[in-house]
């Protein structure tokens, strides 16, 4: 029978979820300011907020990431370790990109 893997970020979904949902409730309320026509830079300034959540989330995740699924995968070695180090790599690229 096959172990049950779990992703590193497990632990903290609850926190996670949470997170998203107040990033979730900040894209309406950015959506509430266009349409009533707020003033450009009070929105940027709600846009830049947003943007510094989503990173955090993102930053967190990497390091569950790094943390869980690219150590387990480096301790057992071979193809999957290389595959996950490969991922883990161009993920870091794509935020570092953003």
């Amino acid at each position: 029978m096959e172990q049950e893997h779990h992703h590193g970020y497990i632990e903290n979904k609850a926190n996670y979820l949470n997170r998203l949902k107040r990033i979730e409730g900040q894209a309406r309320g950015l959506q509430k300011m266009v349409d009533e026509e707020k003033y450009c830079i009070d929105i940027l300034t709600q846009i830049s907020a947003m943007t510094s959540a989503l990173e955090s989330v993102a930053l967190g995740l990497l390091d569950e990431h790094l943390n869980h699924c690219v150590l387990h995968a480096a301790q057992q070695g071979g193809d999957e370790a290389d595959l996950k180090i490969q991922e883990a790599s161009r993920a870091i690229a794509r935020l570092v990109r953003s």
